[in-house]
């Protein structure tokens, strides 16, 4: 039975996190927080984010059920090394971070054998950072991806804590989640970078910036992300981001070849394509348009957001 949490990482999915369970359980889990700024412990205590926090990691996590790591991909690597010796025997250990193999390896590489490990990956977030951005409902019927490599009640421990939040737990392998991630979340924030990069080192941006717009500012939000978060997912999922780079390079250049041309094909290509993404929206993005009016259901899908991190 899970009585207490410990949330290593106060920010965005971290405080998030800790809203959401207390909105769902209240008094019935104690939530302990660690953060590496004071001042921001202090506000996590202050929003009943946590019922309080603990300036050393190894006493934030000593007498915990579950510890949630909920901090950019590269920290990770470090805080499992550090708590590996003061964890609970039988105690189950999480994550939140955006890619699942590396993170895998790390943890079947510091953490003792009594305890269990099952990688967690919500598929929610903003382009913006911090505490202060947290909100209970982030997870609220969002994909929760759920890699196991543990036994089954650690898995149903963790699943059903998913469930709290108001997500949606998939158990996925971490070799497929990170191929698929690299499609539809971490590719986009390439995309969105090289976009900023090649118009704002033209001569011409200048006069461009002025006429930039919505089309402009939807295409480029994912640039406005952490630059820690997005390096370490890069350099922890190399292999895929690649491969979905070199086939989108592919396909630009049928792109490139239709505008070229001056065919009617290019029209055709905008057609098909439109529609492939409004049977995304029916289907998959569905439950983000419940109750919205007509103009602000797409906006709603953004805002949530389906890229992860």
């Amino acid at each position: 039975m899970v009585e207490r949490i410990a949330v290593v990482g106060l920010g965005l999915i971290g405080g998030s996190l800790g809203l959401a369970l207390k909105q769902a359980k209240g008094d019935e889990l104690e939530i302990i927080g660690f953060a590496r700024r004071p001042e921001t412990a202090s506000e996590a205590v202050r929003r009943g984010v946590v019922d309080g926090t603990e300036a050393q990691l190894a006493r934030a996590v000593s007498r915990a059920d579950v510890v949630v790591i909920a901090t950019p991909v590269l920290t990770i690597k470090d805080i499992l090394r550090d708590i590996a010796d003061y964890l609970s025997p039988n105690s189950i250990v999480t994550d939140t971070g955006s890619t699942k193999v590396q993170i895998m390896k790390w943890a079947r590489e510091y953490l003792p054998s009594t305890v269990s490990f099952i990688g967690g990956h919500p598929m929610t977030g903003k382009e913006t950072t911090g505490l202060e951005e947290a909100e209970p409902g982030l997870f609220q019927d969002c994909v929760y991806c759920l890699t196991q490599e543990s036994d089954q009640e650690a898995s149903r421990a963790i699943q059903e804590i998913v469930e709290w939040v108001g997500a949606r737990p998939l158990f996925i392998s971490a070799e497929e989640h990170d191929e698929l991630v690299a499609g539809i979340s971490h590719l986009p924030i390439l995309l969105s970078s090289a976009l900023v990069s090649v118009l704002a080192r033209s001569p011409l941006w200048p006069q461009m910036a002025k006429l930039a717009a919505t089309g402009y500012r939807d295409s480029t939000r994912l640039a406005s992300g952490s630059p820690e978060l997005n390096y370490g997912i890069c350099s922890t999922n190399q292999r895929a981001i690649i491969a979905w780079i070199d086939r989108y390079i592919e396909e630009l250049n049928e792109y490139r070849h239709l505008v070229l041309e001056g065919e009617q094909e290019l029209e055709k290509s905008f057609l098909k394509t439109r529609e492939m993404r409004e049977r995304w929206l029916e289907n998959v993005g569905r439950r983000f348009k419940k109750n919205l009016p007509m103009d602000s259901r797409e906006s709603r899908v953004r805002r949530r957001g389906w890229e992860g991190d």
